[in-house]
């Protein structure tokens, strides 16, 4: 768990770095950051995006995962979180951000390989050295969404504590299934979500992707069992 408290701090002390800075930032120089942060994800989440091999997989898992989370109602579910927290903690200057900010940065800080691989990596007792490397990616994006959006920034360090923590406690379990080509297909539907992330960040489109994570998880489902299926033909490769 070293690695995940060390990401987690990393968020908090960016996020209050940015809240303290941001105040004394006109907005139009905030509004170009978070550009750049966005358009920086964007091009993450395409690097990530085109290592896919599984094509078909990869809708298959967006559509299925898609309506799983539409189902339980993930994206709502963190809104309603971010408000409650708002109301507990009290007014922020830029209240109306203060959700988006709490959505934006929990996803943003769990979606993406280094979540996943460095989470392993740390819960086998490796030196936690990529989560170390995402902690400062993390806290230097903190600073840049807080100054823009708010408080519920810094919130998300909670976000990252449970699912990066979990993670973490389950590495011996995941490993098991973590094939390199599991690892692949599920890290290329990361960079699908991440790229839908940064469009929202850039005002392009808001696009619901809290109810697309389960989508993770399911093209772990369908290339673990890609085997099992094989006989059905080349329609699974591209």
């Amino acid at each position: 768990m070293e690695g995940t408290l060390v990401n987690a701090a990393a968020v908090v002390l960016g996020g209050g770095a940015g809240l303290a800075v941001g105040r004394r930032v006109p907005e139009r120089v905030r509004d170009i950051v978070m550009q750049g942060v966005g358009l920086a994800t964007v091009l993450i989440g395409v690097q990530m995006a085109l290592q896919v091999r599984n094509v078909v997989g990869l809708i298959v898992s967006l559509a299925v995962g898609g309506a799983i989370g539409e189902f339980l109602r993930i994206e709502e579910l963190l809104e309603r979180l971010g408000t409650l927290a708002q109301q507990r903690l009290g007014p922020d200057e830029r209240s109306g951000s203060f959700v988006q900010g709490f959505v934006t940065s929990s996803l943003l800080f769990c979606v993406g390989p280094m979540t996943l691989l460095g989470a392993i990596q740390d819960g086998l007792g490796q030196p936690p050295v990529l989560l170390y490397t995402k902690a400062v990616l993390d806290g230097i994006s903190a600073v840049a969404l807080a100054g823009a959006l708010g408080a519920g920034v810094v919130l998300s360090a909670v976000t990252v504590l449970v699912y990066q923590g979990g993670v973490t406690l389950l590495a011996g379990v995941v490993q098991r299934g973590m094939t390199p080509e599991v690892l692949r297909e599920v890290t290329a539907v990361g960079g699908v979500l991440i790229f839908g992330l940064g469009l929202g960040i850039l005002q392009v489109r808001r696009i619901r992707v809290g109810n697309l994570l389960p989508a993770l998880l399911v093209m772990g489902v369908i290339v673990a069992l890609e085997p099992w299926w094989s006989a059905l033909g080349p329609v699974w490769r591209r």
